[in-house]
């Protein structure tokens, strides 16, 4: 019997110490699990805030990107328009000087449009009439055309009105009469026509 308590005690302790060992292994298991779960956690939360991350950098680049394509853009725009102006003045730089230089014209015109009553009044005119000529060839050179009035509708644009008759023999708003020449540099009209039109 001694030996049947000795073995049942043996038993006993065997199985204590197996349920021991089986608790210890629950345990270290339970803790691997715990630990596994808080490692797989973490790395989530770091896999997220990495993710989160590159969005704000993936953002943040293409508003550097979208900045860029437009300060490219305002940059084409000023040199455009720089070179508008540039080509603009170009064009027109003899504008002031002309427009300063057009009574002398209507000087010119009156002049040469006066009868000479005598011979040296003659040769006088015709001197002037050679200078008029190199000086009207030269602001031609330049760009300086006259507008034309004769037989044409008034156009507001080129015309200035500035008396309204009734005639026969012309047409409604066609031009009469011109009362000063009207002049225009390339494509600009720096001094109107001044007309009489029909009713």
């Amino acid at each position: 019997m001694k030996e049947e308590s000795q073995s049942m005690e043996q038993e006993a302790t065997a199985e204590e110490t197996t349920s021991m060992e089986d608790i210890h292994e629950d345990e270290s298991q339970q803790e691997k699990e715990t630990l596994s779960q808080e490692e797989k956690s973490s790395d989530e939360i770091y896999e997220t805030e990495e993710q989160q991350e590159i969005e704000k950098l993936k953002q943040e680049a293409e508003e550097w990107k979208n900045s860029s394509l437009r300060a490219q853009a305002d940059l084409d725009n000023v040199r455009r328009r720089a070179k508008e102006e540039k080509e603009k003045a170009a064009k027109y730089r003899a504008q002031d000087l002309i427009e300063s230089l057009l009574p002398v014209l209507d000087n010119f015109e009156r002049a040469i449009s006066a009868s000479p009553e005598s011979e040296e009044a003659s040769s006088l005119l015709e001197g002037v009439n050679m200078v008029y000529s190199q000086f009207l060839e030269a602001v031609q050179k330049e760009g300086l055309e006259v507008i034309e009035t004769k037989g044409q509708t008034f156009d507001p644009h080129q015309h200035q009105a500035v008396m309204q008759v009734e005639e026969d023999g012309f047409e409604s708003n066609q031009i009469v009469e011109e009362l000063q020449k009207g002049y225009k540099l390339k494509d600009k009209v720096i001094r109107p026509a001044m007309v009489k039109v029909n009713v």
